[in-house]
């Protein structure tokens, strides 16, 4: 998958892509007509189309709208019996297909109200009769020109779109199921809920979980700067990575960070990194171990006083080769709830980014009974301040004591 960073549109557009562009010339004069095809033919234009009067136009671009094979450009003659330019150009501006198709009326109006008449009707441009053979060639090829680069940014966009769709679906076929959720926590006595959205624009959040043995699971929260499909590949070889390393450094999150920033430092691109928090939830013990390079720090909140905060120490992933990282344990009692949030949360409720905002959120929450979905109700509200960025919440209580 190439990234849309990568790609651009900007290219000489080839004569060969003008010349073949379909040009549809509606005039009731024969001479007119042959004229102006012989000008075009002589040009190199090899697919020039006629229509005798407004009506015969109408039908045949109408008969090729469900084949997508309407013209590039019409050369329309204003003053023609029956239908005339002027309510050719207000059907098609009506319709969606042709609403932005390069009308070029040819016209012996001169009456700046006559033309101002003709633009209002939806003309593109206008060239003088008697037609000039350089005049009617320049303005030909500068709207067929524009037709061939309008055509070549909407494919380039679709193909964009297509990527993004392409890694959205990978990234959310990389997070954890409900089920899977449900299977590692209950195995440590908690119980795990999970709000995760993925950015229109496609970002680097992702977040994951590591069965250990015991009452035990790793749980990880990242977040690759940037976004778009470049930012999504960098999360996605980061979650490889943790794939790789979880079996061997999991039960020490320091050590597993250690080991991901160094092995990050060679494959991330220069100037690029990722913030991180990596916990052991140890449900036997009531602790959470975490490690974290520059996330957002954990918060647990219990029924003995407001919410306890770690830390958020540390250089981010893949900074600089040869970071160092320390553990951190903090006391999860029964009944208590760990909370883990991607940084585009903390910034919704709290822009000094000490997260009392999202402390008081969740505190007030818990002690209303309505817990996690009262949180995520708040947040919907809180994050549309944050436009265009990935947010993630994870939500882990300790069962209480019976």
């Amino acid at each position: 998958m190439q990234s849309p960073d990568s790609q651009t549109c900007d290219c000489p557009i080839p004569d060969s892509a003008v010349l073949d562009c379909p040009i549809l010339v509606v005039d009731d004069n024969a001479f007119n007509r042959t004229l102006i095809g012989a000008i075009l033919a002589d040009a190199g234009f090899r697919r020039v189309a006629f229509a005798a009067s407004g009506l015969e136009a109408m039908a045949m671009i109408e008969a090729a709208i469900p084949d997508l094979l309407i013209p590039d450009l019409l050369i329309l003659d204003i003053m023609m019996p029956g239908m005339d330019g002027f309510e050719v150009c207000r059907r098609l501006r009506a319709l969606p297909e042709t609403a932005d198709l390069p009308i070029l009326v040819q016209t012996a109006l001169s009456s700046g109200e006559d033309r101002n008449r003709a633009f209002a009707a939806g003309t593109t441009d206008l060239v003088t009769k008697p037609l000039e053979r350089t005049e009617l060639l320049a303005r030909v090829r500068i709207h067929l020109e524009d037709r061939v680069l309008i055509r070549r940014l909407q494919a380039y966009h679709a193909r964009v779109e297509a990527e993004l769709a392409v890694a959205r679906s990978m990234h959310e076929h990389l997070l954890p199921t409900p089920e899977q959720c449900a299977t590692v926590a209950a195995a440590a006595g908690c119980r795990l809920r999970a709000r995760s959205v993925v950015s229109p624009h496609l970002g680097g959040d992702l977040w994951g979980l590591l069965p250990l043995g015991g009452r035990r699971f790793g749980v990880y929260l990242l977040n690759v700067a940037g976004c778009g499909v470049s930012a999504a590949l960098n999360a996605f070889r980061l979650h490889t990575l943790l794939q790789e390393l979880g079996p061997v450094h999991g039960e020490d999150a320091a050590a597993l960070l250690t080991a991901l920033s160094d092995r990050a430092a060679g494959l991330l691109a220069l100037g690029q990194k990722a913030t991180m928090t990596y916990g052991v939830v140890d449900g036997e013990a009531g602790r959470f171990i975490h490690a974290s390079a520059d996330g957002a720090p954990p918060m647990i909140l219990s029924d003995d006083g407001g919410p306890r905060f770690g830390m958020a120490t540390g250089l981010p992933i893949g900074l600089a080769p040869g970071t160092r990282y320390r553990s951190e344990t903090m006391e999860l009692p029964h009944g208590a709830v760990l909370a883990l949030y991607s940084v585009a949360v903390l910034e919704a409720l709290d822009a000094g980014g000490t997260g009392i905002g999202l402390g008081w959120m969740i505190a007030r929450a818990v002690a209303e009974g309505e817990g996690f979905d009262a949180v995520v109700r708040s947040l919907g509200f809180a994050l549309g301040q944050v436009s265009g960025d990935d947010h993630t919440l994870l939500w882990i209580e300790r069962e209480a004591l019976e």
